[in-house]
């Protein structure tokens, strides 16, 4: 048995959860990534907070983010949008990368 939620819904959903921490745009990405996911499956996909805190986490950039994975930024390189940009790269190269206005969510791995 399914309920259909509305974006809202999924996202408020997501935000209750305490143990995620999510923002509200980190949660409006995600829940909009899991709709275009279902769509391009064409498959419903069980709404699991749990199950998403634990395999999604938000990061303020992309460089945090791909610190905590063991990134290093190039050393001849002060520009911090360019800094940013390998970062980007190198996570997309491993995971799922969730771009939003404020940050990014990675798939972990």
């Amino acid at each position: 048995m399914y309920i259909n939620l509305s974006l809202t819904e999924a996202i408020s959903l997501l935000i209750s959860d305490d143990n995620a921490g999510w923002s509200w745009d980190g949660a409006e990405a995600l829940a909009k990534y899991l709709e275009d996911l279902e769509d391009s499956l064409d498959k419903a996909i069980e709404f699991d907070r749990v199950s998403f805190r634990c395999e999604y986490s938000e990061y303020s950039s992309a460089l945090e983010a791909a610190q905590d994975y063991g990134f290093t930024p190039p050393k001849n390189e002060d520009d911090d949008e360019e800094i940013e940009s390998a970062a980007i790269a190198y996570l997309e190269d491993q995971t799922t990368v969730i771009k939003f206005s404020t940050g990014v969510i990675i798939q972990q791995f």
